[in-house]
This record gives structure tokens, C-alpha cells and sequence, in this order.
């Protein structure tokens, strides 16, 4: 049995053009829209006269709210909308903070000094708006002095609680000894 020859470079299930994300013009396919925009009377059209008014004006008709009824249709240049729409999702990106999980680590003995450096490293983080994950570390013998830790972090979320507070009490995973500060809301004067 002999195979037709392939057609190389073009297979149709590959080579689809993306559906645009708002029905355009000619895909509109419903009787009637809702026309607004710049420079039209708003009202309820007929799609063909909607779409006349559109290309008269030189700009396309897009569907806007398919949901409503009749569906809302926007006379708008189409490259220009997707343009601005993605430069307000560009900004509101760039506005939006992620707030991040900053680290600080202790061991048993940790001195007066390293404490206090790390504790206004820890209110730095929390006045940015991070949470601070802070543990204790144990290593080899140390594990005999838990006590020591857990001592540690309760005096480290005594010191940060006008800036921070603890979301749950100290506990033990595997050799560390982990509690987890989050940022008090601020208040707006």
C-alpha cells in the first residue's frame, strides 16, 4: 500500500495561528451589540451597521463583554488597545510588592553582640514588609540545650514585637529550632 506524499512544513494542527483574545470585526457573531467608543453615539446596533460605523470611522470593532446582553462591542484601534492593555499589566506588575522570607540564624551561644546586630537586621526586614524566618541551630552536642534556643528566640520576639509579631511558637525541625516573625500592619495618619 503506497502512502500519499507528505506535504513537509505545513501540518495544520501545528501551525495554527493563537485565537486573539477578544473577538474582532468579522467574528463577531451575534445579532445585535451594544456600540461604544470615542466619536460614536452609544447605543444598541445591529452587528453589520455596528461594524459599517467602525470602518467608516477607520478603527475596529471589538467585543468587549461577550457576557452582557446584547454583548458590549468597543469601536477602538485593536493594536493600540492590546498595546495599552499590556502596558497596564506591565505596570501594575511593577507595583506590586512581593514580599520575600528573609533568614536570620542563631546557634546556642550566640553573644549579647551578634543578637543585637541581628535583631535590627530582623526590624529592617520586617519595617520593608517581610516576614523574618529565624532559627536555631544545633549542631553535634548542642542539641542537648534546647532550652537554650527556644530562650533565644523568645527574647528575639520580645525585642522585635513593636515592629513584628510571632506567628507561632518556637518548635523543632529536625536540628533547628524555627520561629517565624511577620510584619505588624502599618498604621496610615
Amino acid at each position: 500500500m503506497a502512502f500519499p506524499p507528505r506535504n513537509k512544513g505545513f501540518n495544520p494542527r501545528f501551525n495554527r495561528q493563537p485565537e486573539p483574545e477578544h473577538r474582532i470585526n468579522e467574528r463577531i457573531r451575534v445579532p445585535e451589540v451594544r456600540l461604544v467608543g470615542d466619536n460614536v453615539t452609544p447605543g444598541v446596533y445591529a452587528t453589520q451597521d455596528a461594524l459599517r460605523i467602525a470602518r467608516e470611522l477607520e478603527l475596529d470593532l471589538v467585543e468587549i463583554s461577550p457576557n452582557a446582553a446584547p454583548p458590549v462591542a468597543k469601536a477602538i484601534d485593536y493594536k493600540k488597545f492590546l498595546y495599552e492593555k499590556k502596558k497596564k499589566e506591565k505596570e501594575m506588575k511593577a507595583n506590586s510588592k512581593q514580599s520575600e522570607v528573609k533568614e536570620i540564624r542563631f546557634t546556642p551561644s550566640t553573644d549579647d553582640h551578634d543578637f543585637d546586630f541581628k535583631s535590627k537586621h530582623a526590624e529592617k526586614f520586617l519595617k520593608e514588609g517581610n516576614k523574618v524566618k529565624c532559627y536555631v541551630q544545633f549542631r553535634g552536642r548542642a542539641i542537648m540545650f534546647q532550652d537554650r534556643g527556644e530562650l533565644l528566640l523568645l527574647k528575639f520576639a520580645e525585642r522585635l514585637q513593636e515592629v513584628g509579631a510571632m506567628e507561632s511558637m518556637p518548635k523543632m525541625e529536625g536540628k533547628r529550632m524555627i520561629a517565624v516573625f511577620a510584619p505588624k500592619a502599618v498604621k496610615k495618619k
